[in-house]
């Protein structure tokens, strides 16, 4: 029988570059955090994953340097990868082993320090992300230039604008000025964006996330457990998980990343959503835009918009508090940061921060439903999570 899983506490730290701590210290921060908002110790943690892309850092085994550090030895642990996604990667292994019954209570943790490279060397990093010998060895492609593809086809098709990309990080920059963990809590003007320099056109340096140093912790529970922890447990309602090629011109077209419409179908299902009007069912959503042309794919590849009018949700602000669907109120990957593997499980942290009002009143989403979502994109869309939040139990 699969059991209901709850996150029972949640920690994060500071985002942005932290030459002012280590890899482990970084770690405790947010596992303090976590412990603390749980009422649990270090003792009963029976499982713990750290999710860390790595490779700009430090530490090649971090599970065994968090684990020393932050005294969770010798509980199991492994390390997960998926890319950008890795974090949300965590939450699922961490939901199955508690929904399988092995454990009643497993530590999601994602990290990264990866300012501990210069950034020719993070932008490598991340651009063999894709296919290497393919797209990065010969021809040269990066991050930025994979989703300049995505924004010059809308733009193309839809008849988007580089001042429609820059609403969505002036909405985003707007909500992560009132967020003290961000990486860049100020506000930002349209003009402001549109005269930052181009890093691949259409995109600006104002389109794009940052490189970050982060760590973020969430604790899960099984149901027995969480009810006796606390009484304000948010369930894991559903997690929808899909990929695709490495290759991008093994793809159909470059309007939708096809792994987060295939996730967001099967979170769906398992939550009992009707895919046609997706958006009645969240209050506040947090999704991956790492570029701003990727919030506005998400909100097609989510169904919250049809094909060719996400453009039309930024423009008429619908995604901002209080709007039809509030998303990115933690400032998203463009303003709070983008430490790769810990930005999965950093979504987890603000949703439930969310459902629990707890977060500043400034970016306080409007709760009526009591659902929530996130959206963790790795690469371009070569992994994609759904995970689906709620302060009501699943049936069991």
């Amino acid at each position: 029988m699969v059991r209901n899983v709850a996150i029972v506490g949640v920690g994060q730290s500071k985002f942005g570059v932290r030459h002012d701590v280590s890899f482990p210290e970084l770690a405790w921060e947010s596992v303090s955090q976590a412990l603390d908002d749980a009422g649990l110790e270090q003792k009963d943690i029976e499982y713990f994953i750290v999710s860390n892309a790595g490779g700009w850092s430090s530490e090649p085994l971090p599970a065994v340097v968090v684990g020393e550090y932050c005294g969770l030895t010798p509980k199991g642990t492994a390390r997960v990868e998926a890319a950008c996604a890795s974090g949300s990667s965590a939450i699922k292994l961490a939901h199955d082993i508690i929904a399988s019954g092995q454990a009643d209570i497993v530590l999601a943790l994602g990290i990264e320090k990866m300012n501990e490279s210069p950034t020719p060397t993070v932008v490598e990093f991340i651009g063999r992300a894709g296919n290497y010998f393919w797209e990065f060895q010969n021809f040269g492609l990066t991050f930025p230039g994979y989703y300049a593809l995505y924004a010059t086809a809308y733009m193309h098709k839809y008849g988007a604008t580089e001042e429609d990309l820059c609403r969505v990080a002036v909405k985003n920059h707007y909500y992560g000025s009132y967020n003290p963990k961000a990486q860049f809590p100020k506000k930002i003007t349209l003009e402001e964006c549109m005269k930052s320099r181009y890093v691949a056109w259409p995109l600006k340096l104002l389109d794009s996330s940052p490189i970050t140093d982060g760590s973020a912790a969430a604790i899960l529970a099984s149901e027995d457990v969480a009810r006796k922890l606390t009484d304000t447990p948010v369930w894991i309602r559903a997690i929808g998980h899909a990929s695709d090629t490495s290759n991008l011109s093994k793809r159909d077209n470059f309007l939708s990343l096809r792994a987060a419409v295939e996730a967001a179908h099967m979170a769906y299902k398992k939550a009992g959503v009707d895919p046609s009007n997706p958006a009645k069912y969240f209050d506040v959503a947090e999704v991956h835009d790492c570029f701003t042309i990727a919030e506005i794919l998400a909100y097609e590849d989510l169904g919250f918009a049809k094909r060719g009018e996400g453009v039309n949700l930024i423009r008429e602000e619908q995604t901002y508090v209080g709007g039809p669907i509030q998303v990115n109120l933690s400032g998203g990957l463009k303003a709070k940061g983008h430490p790769i593997a810990a930005t999965g499980v950093g979504m987890a942290v603000e949703l439930t921060r969310q459902l629990r009002q707890e977060v500043e009143k400034e970016r306080q989403a409007v709760i009526d439903r009591g659902w929530a979502l996130s959206h963790n994109i790795g690469g371009t869309g070569h992994y994609a999570y759904v995970n689906i939040y709620s302060l009501d139990k699943p049936r069991g």
